[in-house]
């Protein structure tokens, strides 16, 4: 006898799947908010105190942290008149430690909420404070750049306290000069001199190309690459993405849908219906009516779930369950209990009590509420077969990124499973053709099970990175694969077997064979990853490349230009596109893109030879000529450094502010493509760089 599933752990599972996702998630527009005060705490003694309420799943690095790391919270202090800082930076709250394997230190961080203070002691009979606090924060998927939180405070001291004498030159008197800036006052703050000589990387990193930079030809470029492209890009990030994301889970849905056709609880009861609707009425028409509006009522059904799924949760949910540690977790283990019902060591059913009702209702309705209700009988009946399939749709379209994936996974779906009800209905003759039930829809249940496994695994990757457990490196993720899929090829071609097959099982069909040997051939394929090579069938899937211990590919890209404006002209005077690259040298998944996707061959050779790549430093604290004060959004900032003039870059022309990020652009500053975030998926770098090349050339 085998093993059931009762009904209770059936509830159990669906509904821990409900409470999980509504407790667990909440997204706010801005990751970190800071809030600053002065407090005096006594006639000699003010605090200024920065109080930062911190997004969930966002931290915020720590003071005094070693160099070559993460941003740490630094306290700036330009104007101190009748006052003088009283040691450094004070922090309050919960610190935490970890060891970091991208920058080999110790690195320190707070989530939820911190307070900084700064502690200044008042030797004046009034007192000016000016300055600001910078700051670093960092989620598991990308970077804000440095962010400052300016303030500006004056008081009284003691009475007994001299009078502060004003400093001759302050800086309040420049900014009206400079609050007017534009972007062309930002690039005079770190204009490219006359005759700066920039170096190409050539195919060959033993061959160097040369180009002069001539400063002429950047003032009259400097305009059009200053120009905001916020809508351009907008409108391509929209056009191409969604709609691509909205075919591939449809197609997927309708793929899944068809795959829950043939197995044991769908199959054979489709003959049953559609005689039930072409023998209880006469008239032939109405019987093909009902049995069309039969396959409608399937469809409203599995629609409606979708929706319903997406209402709940809402977009910024759903957008953001694929990168939310706690839920992979959670759909891995739901995953491998579907698996392991597929392999036959237990069935999830619903409880008889539902099917028995609606069942009931449905005998003693008629017109089309009847049929409705015989349609949802047909859900009820067959989710021991159909409920994990319609499981790992909806985990796969929920955690796509789009909010419309679960209605639209499950409009596939729902077609796919409706349409042989229809087709059968419009085409009686076809049922004799039709294969008989047997053992092959078990083998169909099998297979689905080895897919189930293989595709846990992927989400708890996700968890194990978010997490830094290193439980699932990318050659221990691959040894499992190869060995799920070795084992399917095998059940396939009939050497293993399992109990639910029973004692007696036929000889395999041929395109079960042929199958069983594809699937053996992929885990040929995916053992040379086992030492570095790039499987790009399975990059979307397995652990960045970084994570494996022992690797044999060794490719480097390394951006020759680290100035937006002599990159660009080096590119326009040598007719390349550019790619840019927004990062930070505290950003850890700038490194990991850097290790996982710019390593692949393909990748590097079409970074070197194709584009002038730019790289521009977000964190670099080189200073500028001097402060720029600018205005974006209604909001004032001053540019103190080179990385805050990227950042603000970054903000003013394509409208983020989050790193990586890596924009496309031909020689007049013009986005060519989407943008591409954080994602380690080699195949879908290597289409973004091509779409850019193509529409470049055109």
């Amino acid at each position: 006898m085998r093993e059931r599933m009762t009904p209770s752990i059936s509830r159990w599972l669906f509904a821990a799947l409900w409470l999980a996702m509504v407790a667990t998630f909440c997204h706010a527009q801005a990751p970190v908010n800071f809030t600053v005060q002065q407090k005096q705490v006594s006639p000699t003694e003010v605090d200024v105190v920065f109080t930062a309420k911190i997004d969930k799943g966002w931290h915020v690095y720590s003071t005094d942290l070693p160099a070559g790391g993460p941003q740490s919270a630094v306290m700036h202090t330009e104007v101190a008149e009748g006052a003088a800082p009283m040691g450094g930076l004070v922090k309050q709250g919960k610190e935490i430690a970890e060891d970091d394997k991208i920058f080999e230190m110790k690195v320190r961080y707070f989530e939820n909420n911190v307070t900084f203070i700064q502690k200044y002691k008042v030797t004046g009979k009034t007192y000016h404070v000016k300055g600001y606090l910078e700051y670093g924060a960092c989620n598991d998927q990308m970077c804000m750049p440095p962010s400052t939180v300016e303030f500006d405070y004056t008081g009284k001291g003691p009475e007994e306290a001299p009078t502060p004498e004003p400093k001759k030159e302050e800086a309040a008197k420049e900014q009206p000069a400079a609050a007017e800036a534009t972007p062309a006052a930002v690039l005079a703050a770190a204009a490219v001199p006359a005759d700066t000589t920039g170096t190409l990387i050539a195919e060959n990193a033993d061959t160097v190309a040369t180009t002069v930079v001539d400063s002429a030809l950047v003032a009259s470029s400097a305009d059009k690459w200053w120009q905001p492209s916020v809508d351009e890009l907008k409108t391509l990030n929209g056009g191409n993405i969604s709609d691509r994301s909205w075919l591939y889970i449809f197609l997927m849905g309708l793929l899944y849908g068809l795959l829950a056709v043939f197995t044991p609880c769908v199959w054979p009861i489709i003959p049953m219906t559609v005689s039930f609707f072409l023998k209880r009425n006469k008239d032939k028409r109405k019987g093909l009516r009902d049995a069309i509006t039969y396959g409608i009522s399937i469809i409203v059904i599995y629609l409606a779930l979708g929706l319903l799924v997406t209402a709940i949760f809402g977009a910024d949910m759903l957008n953001n369950l694929a990168t939310n540690a706690v839920f992979n977790i959670f759909f891995c283990l739901l995953l491998v209990v579907f698996a392991l019902s597929f392999f036959g060591w237990f069935e999830l059913t619903l409880p008889s009590s539902w099917t028995n009702k609606v069942d009931s209702k449905a005998s003693s309705t008629s017109g089309l509420l009847s049929i409705f209700l015989m349609a949802f009988t047909l859900t009820l009946v067959s989710f021991s077969c159909t409920g994990p399939i319609v499981g790992l749709l909806l985990v796969e379209s929920t955690t796509s990124g789009n909010w419309l994936g679960p209605a639209i996974g499950m409009l596939g779906f729902a077609i796919a499973l409706a349409l042989p009800f229809t087709l059968f209905a419009l085409f009686p003759t076809w049922l004799k053709q039709a294969p008989k039930s047997g053992s092959w829809m078990n083998i169909i249940k099998v297979v689905l099970g080895f897919i189930e496994l293989a595709f846990a695994l992927k989400f708890f990757s996700v968890a194990d990175l978010a997490y830094g457990w290193r439980l699932l490196d990318r050659e221990v993720f691959l040894s499992l694969w190869i060995a799920i899929f070795f084992l399917m090829g095998l059940y396939l071609i009939g050497v293993l077997r399992f109990q639910s097959d029973g004692e007696e099982r036929k000889a395999m069909p041929v395109l079960c064979i042929m199958l069983g040997l594809a699937s053996i051939a992929f885990s040929v394929y995916m053992l040379p990853g086992l030492w570095g090579a790039p499987c790009r069938a399975v990059s979307a899937f397995s652990p960045p490349l970084y994570t494996q211990d022992f690797n044999l590919n060794t490719k480097e890209v390394r951006a020759a230009y680290t100035n937006y404006e002599e990159g660009m002209a080096v590119a326009k005077a040598n007719g390349k596109p550019v790619m840019l690259d927004f990062t930070g040298f505290g950003c850890v998944n700038c490194r990991k893109m850097e290790i996982a996707v710019w390593t692949d061959p393909t990748v590097a050779d079409r970074l070197n030879k194709d584009y002038v790549l730019i790289s521009l430093f977000v964190d670099d604290k080189t200073p500028l000529k001097e402060p720029v004060e600018v205005e974006y959004n209604g909001k004032k900032r001053t540019l103190r450094t080179v990385g805050d003039k990227w950042s603000y870059l970054e903000e003013m022309k394509f409208g983020y502010l989050t790193q990586p990020l890596y924009v496309l652009v031909d020689n007049d500053g013009n986005p060519l493509a989407r943008s591409f975030s954080y994602k380690e998926d080699v195949d879908e770098y290597l289409k973004f760089l091509k779409e850019g090349l193509d529409n470049y050339k055109e």
